[in-house]
């Protein structure tokens, strides 16, 4: 007997629409069931059920990946397979960052339904009067009234369509009216006059009048509205029909709720507040108030003079790609510097509005597009600090953190503190307890002896700053020719070469963190009939000398060039270098 070969055909899985039509027709049953059978379905169908079926649709559109499933059974019927793995369920960390998501999101949208609310009642620059409110509440009062008013005049159209209703309900109606009419007569002979004075006509007057009263009332009370009241009511929907046109808010030069980059700036305020919408809306609409009374627009335009340039400038970007700010301290241990800045209260007001002018025209720079970037590396740097016992100084930067902290929240990616001395340390050491995780993963400390190092871990030596361990030079930030880090082990030496095959004009940069080293570079020739060409002599370099040394050298033939790094202290060393190569010119 032939064996049976396994059933391997596959078996789908679909989930139609069926479904969705029975859920649908059960729906419209129940509802019309309650109506007359001879009404249309449009005319029957309601407020309610149309919710419902919305409420259905919404759910099956929710399934619509899983409309179609597919699952191909095949030997799975025949025989067991134990080296397939069931697929593994869905993962807690997934689900959290889902419901993470989602509830940011619902934050976000209420957020945006207050500030289009507060634009709309030019809540930020000019908050309603009591007047105003009390307008407000009567606009709101005569558009209950006005629709009151369409409701009636709904329902006596509907009165008058039902003159129009088929025979059935006709008959039930003169049925209705003839017990009517007879309960009156008996009333009205119960009440005749012992002289009989009262006649049949009279009798049937008060018949007609009984059927009319239990016909819908008319609408002639509406119609007797005093003239004042109308008149009222006429201003006050003239009022309610011209209503203020919102206000126009920018920040940080991006127009609220105009696209997503206000998004991502509402994002901002909501991390800062911890999604908590309330406390969002209260500090960004103290922000807008804030930045109209200080002049933002104003002050980005104005000439505050460059004698800062070296206290704070920006220069390149970070490996992420965060465009790096620079804030070097020492600068304010030259006395006439410090006295300009500091000295009275004017001057101390001089310098807050050039901080903030300067970081408004940095923030502007920034792509507040989905994904962009939108925050900036600050490295401060406290060589030479004057310290804390410079009073001024310290008010001053106490008040710049303040404004910063509410007006600019979640624009610091990292703030890099480097050539930090031990009591500075010592104090961070003394309130990072009292810290967030997510504050405390923001900020970096790095005493004198590692603060290179720790810079060139955020960023590349082709970007960072000569004066802080790289060899980019100010003003020359588009310089971004690669740069080769390497190692050097205590005691060893380290050689690097460069390969040339043809004339052209050789030129380098090298620099070695802390020198404190040896360094020599020479020209080796393929030919052996060539001699070799010392372009440096070895000596040592000391850690104060310049801290990039260029070099060039003009090759006529195929060869190397050489550089040799002795390292003679106990410590590791860094070498940073790079070449560029151009055509040797014609002689």
């Amino acid at each position: 007997m032939a064996e049976h070969a396994p059933n391997t055909t596959p078996i789908t899985t679909t989930t139609t629409v069926a479904k969705k039509e029975e859920q649908v027709a059960a729906v419209v049953t129940d509802v019309v069931a309650d109506k007359t059978e001879t009404a249309s379905v449009v005319d029957i169908v309601s407020d309610e059920l149309k919710e419902r079926v919305a409420d259905i649709v919404e759910k099956e559109k929710a399934l619509e990946p899983l409309v179609e499933e597919s699952v191909t059974l095949g030997s799975h019927l025949s025989r067991p397979n134990n080296d397939e793995k069931l697929p593994e369920p869905e993962t807690g960390s997934l689900k959290e960052e889902t419901t993470k998501l989602s509830n940011e999101n619902k934050a976000l949208q209420e957020l945006k339904q207050l500030i289009q609310e507060a634009l709309n009642n030019h809540h930020f620059f000019s908050p309603p009067t009591k007047e105003q409110h009390d307008k407000k509440e009567k606009q709101a009062e005569s558009k209950q009234e006005t629709k009151a008013a369409e409701e009636v005049a709904t329902k006596t159209e509907e009165g008058e369509k039902k003159e129009q209703v088929e025979e059935t309900e006709v008959v039930a109606e003169v049925k209705q009216a003839v017990s009517v009419a007879v309960t009156v007569v008996v009333d009205a002979l119960s009440s005749v006059d012992e002289d009989g004075a009262k006649t049949v006509e009279a009798i049937e007057e008060t018949v007609v009048s009984s059927v009319q009263a239990e016909q819908p009332p008319p609408q002639q009370p509406e119609e007797k509205v005093s003239e004042a009241d109308t008149k009222e009511t006429n201003k006050v929907e003239e009022a309610s029909s011209t209503p203020l046109t919102p206000e126009q808010v920018s920040i940080y030069g991006v127009p609220l709720l105009a696209d997503e980059k206000s998004d991502v700036i509402l994002l901002k305020f909501l991390r800062a507040r911890d999604f908590k919408v309330k406390e969002a809306f209260t500090m960004i609409s103290n922000t807008i108030r804030w930045r109209k009374e200080f002049g933002i627009d104003e002050l980005v335009e104005e000439n505050l003079g460059d004698e800062l340039e070296k206290v704070v400038y920006m220069h390149g970007f970070d490996k992420e790609g965060h465009p790096v700010c620079y804030n070097i301290y020492g600068e304010f241990n030259n006395r006439e510097l410090y006295k300009k800045t500091f000295s009275d209260e004017e001057k101390r007001d001089k310098f807050m509005r050039w901080r903030i002018q300067f970081l408004e025209k940095s923030i502007r720079k920034l792509d507040f597009n989905p994904g962009g970037i939108c925050t900036i590396v600050q490295v401060n740097d406290l060589k030479n600090s004057p310290g804390p016992g410079k009073w001024e100084l310290r008010q001053a930067t106490k008040q710049a953190l303040q404004l910063l902290q509410d007006n600019y929240p979640e624009f610091v990616a990292k703030q890099v503190f480097i050539n930090v001395p031990w009591w500075y340390l010592a104090v961070n050491r003394m309130i990072s307890p009292f810290l967030t995780q997510r504050t405390k993963s923001k900020f970096v400390f790095s005493g004198p002896s590692k603060s290179a190092e720790t810079l060139l871990s955020y960023i590349a030596p082709e970007q960072l700053h000569v004066n802080h361990g790289g060899l980019s030079k100010y003003g020359e930030s588009e310089n971004t020719d690669a740069v080769t880090e390497i190692t050097v082990r205590p005691a060893t030496k380290q050689t690097v070469e460069f390969p040339v095959t043809e004339n052209s004009l050789l030129s380098w940069e090298v620099r070695v963190i802390g020198w404190e080293v040896s360094y020599g570079a020479e020209f080796v020739p393929s030919s052996e009939e060539s001699y070799t060409v010392i372009i440096q002599k070895g000596r040592k370099v000391a850690s104060s000398e310049e801290p990039v040394l260029l070099s060039s050298f003009k090759v006529g033939e195929p060869g190397k060039v050489v550089l040799t790094i002795d390292n003679p202290t106990s410590k590791k060393k860094k070498i940073l270098y790079r070449l560029k190569t151009k055509p040797s010119p014609s002689e």
